[in-house]
C-alpha cells in the first residue's frame, strides 16, 4: 500500500527521498493502545487544564489532551491526545494555528517538532502559536495497530501465489485482507471504530477550547483537508481563518475518489516523461507516446522478472506501484525516478524497493517507523463508501486501468485494492456518507488547489470551494501535492495574508 490516500506529510518529497536513501529513517514505537483509559464526560474534558513542558527541539512545548472514545458516549472512556507548540511571544499574536499533515495517519506532532521553519513562514510564527497534534490513533496519542513488523512485511512485500491483477489472485486476497482486518481489530480494541473523520473535528474543537481560542484557525493539507470541512460541517460558528490545501471533494464515493487519483498519477507520470525526454539520462527514448509504451513495457514485466533488491527481497507489481507513486508527489523527485527505472530496466529493484520502503514508513532492518498503515487503513474505511463484492472491485480497476493507463494499475493494486478488499471484512461500520458540504453560516474558507496535484486533484478543490458557501478558491499552476510552503511566493503571500490578517482575495489569484 500504500500510497495513504492522502500524502502524509507535507514537506517536499524530495527532501524525503534524499533523507531516506542517505540516512535511514528514525524509528519511533508507538506506544501501547490504552483501553482502560477512565470514564469522562464531555463538559469535562472541555474544562481540562493543560500541563505543557519542555519538549525537544528546544522552543517547544508538549501536553496531552483527554478526549472521549466515543463523542456520542463519553463514559464510554478517554483516550489521549499528544499535543505540541511553538509558541510566540510576539506582541501581534492573533492565537493558536493548528496544522494537520494529512494521511490518513500523518503525525501533527512530527510535522512541527521537525519541520515548523519548512511549513510555515516568518510571519505566521510570528502571529501564532504553531499547533500540531497526533489524530486519534496515530503516533503517541492513544494508537490503533494491526499487525508487528514480520507480518506486516508478508503482507506488504509477500509475492503471491497468483500473479498480481488477475482474478485469481484478486479472489486470494479476501482471505489476505480478512487476517488483516481481524488483527487490527483484536489489536486495537474500542478505538478502531471511532478514528473517523467526524471524531477527529470534534477533537479539533476540544483542542481550539483548550487551548483558548474563541474560533479554530487552522491549516491543514491533503486528508487535513477533510479534518477541516467536516470541523466546518458541525461547527461553522467557531470557524476563524481556514486553509485547506490539497483538498478532497466530501461528495465522491471512495470508487470515484480512486478512480481520479490514479488518473492524477497518471498525468503525473506523463509530466515526468515529457520533462525525462529533455534531458540526458532519461531511461525512455523517442515521442512521448513511445516513452509511455517503453514505461508500461517495463512495469508489465516486472513481477514475472522476479527482480531482487540488495536485500533479497523480491519486487512485486503492487510495491513497484508503491515505488512508482513516492516520487511522483513532487517534480523536484524526478530525477530519482529516472534512476530508479533504469536501474529496473538492469534488473535491479533495490532502488523501488527503497521508495516503497520509505513510503510504507519501513526502516532498513525491517522495522516499521510507525503506525500509519493501520491508521490510513481503518479511517479510510470508517470515512468511505465501498463497493461490497470482487465485481465492484474489479469494475473500479478497470475504470482506473481506462483512465491512468500507464501507472493506475499498479497503484491501485496496493491501495484501491487492499482498501475496497478490506472495508468489505471490515469489524466496524462506515460512518460517514460522501456528500457535499456547504457549512452555511462560516467565516470564509480558503481552499488551495494545484492544477497538476497528483494526488488530490484541482477539480477537488474547485468542487470544495464551490460547495462551500464561504469558499475562496486559490489556485497554483504547477506539478506536485499541496501549494503552500512549496516555493511559490503568490501562494504564500495570499495565505499569510488571510490567516494573519483576514484578508480574503477578490478573485483567484491564479499564482
Amino acid at each position: 500500500m500504500r500510497i495513504r490516500a492522502l500524502a502524509p506529510v507535507a514537506l517536499a518529497p524530495a527532501a524525503l527521498l534524499a533523507a531516506a536513501l542517505l540516512g535511514g529513517c528514525t524509528l519511533i514505537v508507538p506506544p501501547e493502545v490504552e483501553q482502560s483509559a477512565p470514564s469522562t464526560t464531555v463538559e469535562g474534558v472541555y474544562a481540562q487544564t493543560l500541563d505543557w513542558r519542555d519538549c525537544e527541539p528546544a522552543g517547544m512545548e508538549c501536553t496531552t489532551v483527554t478526549a472521549p472514545i466515543d463523542w456520542a458516549d463519553a463514559s464510554a472512556g478517554s483516550i489521549e491526545l499528544a499535543v505540541v507548540r511553538l509558541a510566540t511571544d510576539s506582541g501581534s499574536r492573533v492565537g493558536s494555528l493548528l496544522m494537520n499533515p494529512g494521511g490518513p495517519g500523518g503525525s501533527g506532532v512530527e510535522l512541527v517538532q521537525q519541520a515548523a521553519e519548512f511549513v510555515t513562514s516568518d510571519d505566521l510564527r510570528e502571529s501564532f502559536d504553531i499547533v500540531g497534534w497526533d489524530p486519534r490513533g496515530v503516533g503517541e496519542s492513544t494508537t490503533v495497530g494491526c499487525y508487528d513488523d514480520a507480518d506486516m512485511d508478508d503482507f506488504l512485500y509477500g509475492v503471491p501465489q497468483n500473479p498480481t491483477g488477475t482474478d485469481a489472485w484478486l479472489a486470494d486476497q479476501v482471505a489476505v485482507e480478512a487476517d488483516f482486518a481481524a488483527a487490527c481489530s483484536a489489536a486495537s480494541g474500542d478505538l478502531l471504530g471511532h478514528i473517523d473523520v467526524e471524531s477527529n473535528a470534534r477533537d479539533m474543537d476540544l483542542l481550539r477550547a483548550v487551548l483558548g481560542d474563541e474560533t479554530l484557525n487552522y491549516l491543514g493539507f491533503s486528508y487535513g483537508t477533510s479534518f477541516g470541512v467536516h470541523y466546518a460541517d458541525l461547527f461553522p460558528d467557531r470557524v476563524g481563518r481556514l486553509v485547506l490545501d490539497g483538498a478532497i471533494d466530501p461528495a465522491l464515493g471512495a470508487p470515484e475518489v480512486f478512480t481520479a487519483q490514479m488518473a492524477g498519477f497518471e498525468n503525473a507520470f506523463r509530466a515526468y516523461a515529457a520533462d525525462c525526454l529533455t534531458g540526458a539520462d532519461c531511461p525512455f527514448t523517442g515521442t512521448l507516446d513511445e516513452a509511455l509504451a517503453q514505461a508500461s513495457e517495463l512495469f508489465a514485466g516486472a513481477e514475472a522478472r522476479a527482480l531482487l533488491a540488495d536485500d533479497g527481497r523480491q519486487l512485486t507489481a503492487s510495491s513497484l506501484g508503491t515505488a512508482l507513486a513516492y516520487p511522483l508527489y513532487d517534480e523536484g523527485s524526478w530525477p530519482a525516478l529516472s534512476q530508479m527505472l533504469s536501474e529496473l530496466e538492469a534488473g535491479d529493484a533495490t532502488m523501488a524497493l527503497q521508495f516503497a520502503d520509505a513510503y510504507n514508513g519501513r526502516g532498513d532492518d525491517g522495522r516499521y517507523v510507525d503506525n500509519t498503515i493501520a491508521v490510513y487503513t481503518a479511517a479510510t474505511c470508517l470515512d468511505g463508501s465501498y463497493t461490497g463484492g470482487l465485481e465492484g472491485t474489479r469494475a473500479t480497476l478497470d475504470a482506473i486501468e481506462a483512465a491512468a493507463p500507464t501507472v493506475g494499475a499498479y497503484v491501485a493494486y496496493g491501495d484501491w485494492v487492499h482498501l475496497d478488499v478490506t472495508c468489505q471484512n471490515w469489524p466496524e461500520p462506515s460512518v460517514v456518507t460522501p456528500a457535499p458540504i456547504a457549512a452555511a453560516g462560516a467565516a470564509p474558507i480558503m481552499v488551495v488547489g494545484t492544477t497538476n496535484d497528483p494526488a488530490t486533484p484541482y477539480a477537488w478543490a474547485q468542487a470544495m470551494a464551490g460547495q462551500l458557501e464561504s469558499g475562496v478558491l486559490v489556485t497554483r499552476a504547477g506539478e506536485g501535492h499541496t501549494a503552500y510552503a512549496q516555493g511559490n511566493d503568490c501562494i504564500d503571500a495570499t495565505v499569510d495574508a488571510y490567516l494573519i490578517e483576514g484578508t480574503v482575495p477578490a478573485a483567484d489569484p491564479l499564482c
